[in-house]
């Protein structure tokens, strides 16, 4: 049975996850992400796919992020027709995230056309619009984890907690006929153990291949203890001086929810009710009432917190949701007293750019980065010390007192990366995705030194990369199709 698998995105990169099965002439893909960063990263995304989306039977999706998701609207627009197998809140996730990707690609063509317009080029169209994503949305296929579900002739799935946002999955295949069956384990994104609201990822113990993420293979973050203490004197410092704002660039699915989880808990010991906390993105709130009613995914210290607080929900109380552009203009004519959590996470877009456009020039007013920062992205400038930020065409110089927190990373550090690993029975071959170059190359040499007496073999993933399956656990690979 012919049995690869090649490589086609989050190569050597934190964005753009893509992996492409073929199994005796059926083909499944593992994600379909956009590509995130800097505007030469996201014109990549107008290239064609590098297959024919109506030779894909299937897809397999880990989690709703978008770099994960969303270029799924894009490839139905471009003649997929099959089944999309993801989590059930993946479902319910994608539904919002790709909604708001669809709004932003037809907002940023207008922009784009018109300058193109008066240079008297072709208007552009945008990757896909809100039709695209009605269309995608009646291919799901909702799952629940620990469900086995053939996808394709010969191909069993079944998904696993990964504990990086609500619904994220580790993707167990197994493939090929009975007696000769291969199992290739996909981490997606793995989240981290004790962190809150959601369960700790699934360790899966029997694999003939582990695809596993790398975003900090190069890092260990900071505890958590110590992260709420750096929090709590942030906050202190601003609060009890009557400083100026406090902005938090958030991912609006997973991180937005932690944090107003924290200021809930935190509420009294942070001295929070002094100030206005807003939550300043739709998507977000969206994304927060649907956490809110997947109470049965959530770990146990949150359910016995709301058991213990009736009425008191820790995701909708002690916050002001901001919906409308005119309550988020508004924001902006407030100098004092406000914690905003916006998107995007990285800074790229969102309603965070205008505040920080308000606020980044104000000594006074602090800024939190609790997320991860691609290599491009405004957010990576401020996290390396850029003196200044173009927004909207004006360079808005750094004043205010910029934070990174680290441990409220929703991705797993190098240990934990480590730690998962180990709990693979006979060390099987690993490959490694979604991560830059440095940090897989740290994590590589961790992986090789643990596996050293039993004989763990690493390698980091390339672009277009092609791995024959049937050879497993040798890893045996072949050229690119001509």
């Amino acid at each position: 049975m012919r049995m690869t698998l090649t490589f086609l995105g989050a190569t050597q990169e934190v964005t753009g996850s893509c992996h492409l099965l073929d199994i005796d002439g059926r083909q499944l893909l593992l994600d379909c992400g956009m590509i995130q960063g800097g505007k030469a990263d996201a014109l990549r995304n107008h290239e064609p796919f590098e297959f024919d989306p109506k030779s894909i039977h299937a897809v397999v999706l880990s989690h709703a992020h978008i770099d994960h998701s969303g270029r799924l609207p894009l490839l139905v627009k471009s003649g997929f027709t099959g089944p999309i197998y993801s989590h059930k809140a993946t479902v319910e996730l994608c539904a919002v995230m790709l909604k708001d990707a669809a709004m932003l690609q037809v907002r940023e063509v207008e922009r784009l056309n018109k300058k193109r317009i008066k240079n008297q080029l072709d208007p552009l169209e945008p990757l896909f619009d809100d039709t695209d994503v009605d269309r995608v949305m009646q291919q799901f296929v909702a799952l629940d984890y620990g469900q086995h579900c053939q996808v394709v002739p010969n191909v069993t799935a079944c998904l696993s907690d990964a504990g990086h946002i609500l619904g994220s999955a580790i993707v167990e295949l197994w493939l090929g006929e009975k007696g000769a069956t291969k199992k290739v384990v996909f981490s997606g994104d793995l989240g981290r153990a004790g962190m809150p609201i959601l369960d700790d990822p699934t360790f899966i113990e029997e694999a003939d291949l582990v695809l596993m993420e790398s975003t900090y293979g190069d890092r260990l973050h900071r505890s958590w203890e110590d992260t709420l203490t750096e929090l709590k004197s942030i906050f202190a410092s601003t609060i009890k001086q009557s400083r100026g704002n406090i902005l938090l660039p958030a991912f609006s699915v997973g991180r937005a929810q932690e944090l107003l989880y924290l200021f809930h808990l935190y509420a009294k010991e942070w001295d929070l009710g002094r100030w206005r906390i807003c939550l300043d993105s739709p998507m977000a709130i969206k994304a927060t009432a649907i956490y809110a009613e997947n109470y049965s995914l959530m770990d146990e210290d949150f359910k016995r917190f709301t058991r213990l607080s009736p009425g008191q929900h820790p995701l909708l109380s002690n916050v002001d949701f901001i919906d409308t552009t005119d309550e988020s203009m508004a924001l902006n004519h407030i100098h004092q007293g406000l914690i905003v959590i916006a998107g995007s996470g990285m800074c790229n877009g969102g309603r965070i750019r205008c505040h920080l456009e308000h606020n980044l020039a104000n000594p006074l007013s602090d800024v939190i980065i609790c997320g991860y920062q691609a290599m491009g992205t405004p957010g990576r400038l401020l996290v390396d010390g850029a003196d200044s930020l173009t927004i909207r065409g004006n360079p808005i110089p750094v004043k205010a007192k910029l934070h990174t927190v680290g441990g409220l990373s929703a991705h797993a550090d190098q240990a934990e990366l480590l730690r998962w690993y180990q709990h693979f029975n006979d060390s099987p071959p690993v490959i490694l995705v979604h991560g830059e170059v440095e940090a897989q190359k740290t994590l590589l040499a961790q992986l090789q030194n643990d596996g050293e007496d039993s004989g763990c073999h690493g390698v980091i993933a390339e672009h277009g990369d092609r791995l024959d399956l049937s050879a497993l656990p040798n890893l045996v690979w072949l050229p690119a199709p001509s």
